[in-house]
């Protein structure tokens, strides 16, 4: 895709990453980066290939997967729009140590080596926030290995369907409650709760496998769910009337 025709340094302002740039640096990085157009099905790296550069998502989604001696292919993470990935594995100066493929069609900026070290050479800043966001990415992968171990897959189910959930307002705490495994106090029984839309950005059986379930097992709880009435569901569109209920289940 031709550069020119979209905005890099306007679209690297609003990442996280970035946002403390100048004008200027932001253009610098800019002459570092390319943009392409996946199609669905398309290989953005494959194990062994040099990793001399990390990327965004910018439109579509991606999924990092590895295949087992069996050949079963195991679902690490979903990036969806306005997330990056490879940061970590990028500095390390080793080939890539699993796959990513678009899941749908995709816009994906992938930001160069060579400019990310020259920004941090000349702004120490910069490492910092490369550093915070490693450590998020590594929090996240923490959190999931916890998750398959402790966790039951209704919880893991559940914890998947309320991972969007504000982090501000009554919900937010109780949710907190729930999951501490504490009651809510003083909740007022007149007012209705909030409903939660939740939109599967791909397939059953691809959600299926980064929460380690089969997409039998993954349908058959989401059937129990509704069927309890704690969930509402139309084809990848999931209405949670209350996701306080739905989380003080998970409790169960």
């Amino acid at each position: 895709m031709d550069n020119t025709r979209f905005d890099l340094p306007r679209y690297l302002a609003v990442l996280p990453l970035f946002q403390e740039m100048t004008p200027a640096e932001l253009q610098r990085l800019a002459e570092g980066c390319r943009l392409r157009r996946m199609v669905r099905g398309d290989n953005i790296f494959r194990i062994g290939e040099p990793c001399e550069e990390f990327h965004v998502t910018v439109m579509g989604q991606v999924k990092l997967y590895a295949i087992s001696p069996a050949g079963q292919e195991k679902v690490i993470e979903l990036i969806g729009p306005g997330n990056s990935f490879a940061e970590a594995l990028m500095f390390t100066g080793k080939p890539y140590i699993i796959n990513a493929q678009a899941l749908s069609d995709t816009l994906l900026l992938s930001v160069g080596k060579a400019a990310v070290l020259g920004e941090i050479e000349r702004d120490s800043r910069f490492a910092m926030r490369m550093l915070a966001g490693i450590s998020r990415r590594l929090h996240g992968l923490v959190h999931d290995v916890q998750a398959y171990a402790l966790h039951s897959g209704m919880q893991r189910v559940i914890g998947y369907l309320l991972r969007d959930l504000p982090e501000e307002g009554d919900d937010a705490a109780e949710m907190t409650l729930a999951g501490a495994g504490c009651a809510p106090m003083c909740k007022d029984e007149s007012v209705p709760p909030r409903e939660l839309r939740v939109s599967l950005p791909v397939s059953k059986a691809t959600i299926a496998s980064r929460l380690s379930l089969t997409p039998e097992y993954f349908s058959r709880v989401l059937h129990e769910l509704e069927g309890a009435g704690l969930i509402q569901i139309d084809k990848r569109e999931i209405c949670i009337p209350d996701p306080g209920r739905l989380a003080r289940h998970n409790m169960q």
